[in-house]
């Protein structure tokens, strides 16, 4: 509320005549805060002269003048020490210093903290485990081979990114094209891939494009094209996953289920896997990976198969770490393989240690990701339990969706007319 000059100097007649806040305040029947915040205004203006140092400043410096003389300058006094808000965390902090070292001011920026967040999330979905719906078990398939295994590797599938083909030259991709495109790999890839007793549903992370209702990578602030609402990517995200697990179920007599987390969707990844965890904890065939922390392992006879999205370490260096982490499981197998990828597209090498692929997407480029070529794959990679790969089955996009005439969510062709996805 504004104070016309003609009240301040009466208010500072009050202070004078007074003698303090309080007192003056009484005298002119307002409370002693908004008296306080009118004599720092006062002081603003000069109303209360320099001397001596002003309620509410702090005296600056002294430079002597005379023996009995001295000017002051004089400046706002500090407020009230900062004390950081629940369920914040500090970013970062500027400090600017003095040539001694000496604070002169300080910045505190801060953020939600992710951590707490995340907390959140897992204590929701403990807490609604118990009424979660339980999936009714599949009847196993009648024939399958024991000493095999089948590696199902999806990554960065960024399930609710547009990518507009006029602009990319990659193909039109919005949450319906993902969806439909998943579905259309895993009927496929199931179709031409051996009858292994075991499966593996090995989702590398970047499943969800983004991990919040803002569509922007949660640790950069990356602004994201983004097609849909986060709640109808996460409906879709259940009944795309829901669907996998029912048709691996068919195909195979047991299946471990990996959700790698990523930059993408760190929090999402959380949630996908506890809720699968809680929802298929009645199907004895399926085994959901829980591990919160980002390096998982399955192992399979004297074969051992790390995973890892790649955002933390990448196909020259992850192969150490991951050792160091499941050192037991490493140290009683004899060959290793490690599966990453974040970078959209393939490479393989072959380390001390032992073989590191990164893996491809079956996802179209958005427009960031279009400044980078790189093709559109997934593989079904089987392992024999005493020898290791056994074969690899390689589906791209277009072989699986063919000629579509699906479009992205902004696609202003005419209907009728087709494109290849």
């Amino acid at each position: 509320m504004s104070i016309s000059r003609e009240e301040l100097e009466a208010r500072v007649a009050a202070y004078r005549k007074y003698g303090s806040h309080r007192k003056a305040a009484d005298a002119l029947g307002i409370k002693k805060s908004a008296f306080g915040e009118s004599m720092l205004k006062a002081a603003e203006q000069g109303l209360l002269g320099t001397n001596p140092v002003l309620p509410g400043y702090a005296i600056k410096s002294i430079a002597s003048k005379t023996a009995d003389g001295a000017w002051v300058k004089q400046t706002k006094a500090p407020g009230e020490v900062f004390e950081m808000p629940s369920g914040f965390a500090h970013k970062r902090i500027s400090n600017l210093s003095d040539g001694q070292g000496r604070t002169i001011a300080r910045w505190d920026i801060v953020e939600k903290d992710k951590e707490q967040q995340l907390a959140a999330m897992r204590a929701a979905v403990e807490a609604f485990k118990d009424e979660l719906p339980r999936a009714t078990p599949i009847a196993a398939p009648a024939h399958t081979i024991d000493d095999l295994l089948n590696q199902y590797t999806i990554t960065d599938h960024h399930l609710g990114a547009l990518a507009w083909n006029e602009e990319t030259g990659g193909g039109d991709y919005d949450l319906r094209i993902g969806e439909q495109l998943i579905i259309d790999w895993f009927a496929a890839a199931i179709a031409q891939a051996p009858a292994a007793k075991r499966a593996v549903f090995a989702q590398l992370g970047d499943f969800l494009h983004y991990d919040s209702f803002k569509s922007v990578t949660p640790e950069h602030g990356h602004l994201l094209d983004s097609d849909s609402r986060y709640p109808k990517m996460v409906r879709a995200a259940i009944r795309i996953v829901r669907t996998v697990i029912r048709m691996l179920l068919e195909k195979h007599e047991q299946l471990d289920v990996i959700m790698c987390d990523a930059n993408h969707d760190p929090a999402g990844e959380v949630w996908l896997r506890e809720m699968l965890a809680a929802f298929y904890d009645s199907e004895p065939r399926v085994t959901v990976d829980t591990n919160p922390g980002t390096y998982s392992v399955v192992e399979h006879g004297d074969v051992s198969l790390f995973y890892h999205h790649g955002h933390r370490r990448g196909v020259k260096n992850v192969d150490s770490i991951l050792v160091g982490k499941f050192r037991k499981i490493y140290g009683r197998t004899r060959i290793s393989y490690a599966h990453t990828g974040h970078k959209h597209s393939d490479e393989l090498k072959t380390t001390d240690l032992m073989k590191v692929e990164q893996h491809e997407t079956l996802a179209a480029p958005d427009a960031y990701g279009s400044n980078w070529l790189s093709g559109r794959s997934a593989k079904v990679i089987t392992y024999h339990k005493d020898f290791g790969e056994d074969g690899r089955v390689i589906l791209s996009a277009a072989r699986v969706m063919g000629a579509s005439n699906m479009r992205a969510a902004n696609d202003n062709v005419q209907v009728g007319e087709r494109r290849v996805a």
